[in-house]
């Protein structure tokens, strides 16, 4: 089984990527987790969709068409999403080409340096994935807070409670994942 992670981030050092990483490090052994990242997705462009999607489109579409499940890191910037985040699901969930998203489990948290979490980007993030009509897992809710005290200097994710966290979404997202087995 494969889950691919998808990081709102693409800044060197992403609380979120390391978030996806500590996920991946809690996964059994016979579930495997690529990190795909965003950082050489052009602007989203109808014509280049219909025309001859770029190579890094291409290259996020078979990932994500590939995946068993996805997960999805998300920060907040000005209380919703990230524009790369939302430009590539935008991507992926274009009728132009065909919507990869269409009925693809995907689990969603969020870190963030505010005592906010991700709360309202995740809110904005569960609209958009409704309206590409994929399968997003309800609950558990993980909000990473504080992002800076949960994510030592060396980029690796060291508070348990949050770990536990990612944990309890890891197993809701296998168990949907095993549904469609």
């Amino acid at each position: 089984m494969k889950i691919l992670g998808i990081s709102g981030s693409i800044r060197d050092g992403s609380y979120n990527t390391a978030a996806l990483m500590a996920a991946k490090s809690l996964l059994p052994e016979h579930i495997h987790m690529d990190i795909h990242t965003l950082r050489e997705l052009p602007l989203y462009d109808d014509v280049l969709a219909t025309e001859d999607p770029p190579h890094p489109v291409n290259n996020f579409r078979n990932a994500i068409a590939a995946a068993d499940a996805l997960l999805i890191a998300s920060p907040e910037y000005n209380y919703s999403m990230t524009g790369v985040l939302k430009n590539a699901l935008d991507w992926a969930a274009t009728f132009t080409i065909s919507n990869v998203l269409d009925q693809k489990t995907i689990a969603i948290l969020g870190a963030s340096r505010t005592v906010f979490g991700t709360a309202r980007a995740q809110l904005h993030l569960r609209q958009v994935l409704h309206a590409a009509n994929a399968r997003v897992i309800r609950k558990p809710e993980v909000y990473i807070r504080r992002a800076q005290d949960a994510i030592g200097d060396d980029g690796i994710l060291h508070d348990q409670r949050t770990l536990e966290k990612i944990q309890s979404l890891l197993k809701a997202l296998i168990t949907d994942m095993m549904k469609d087995q």
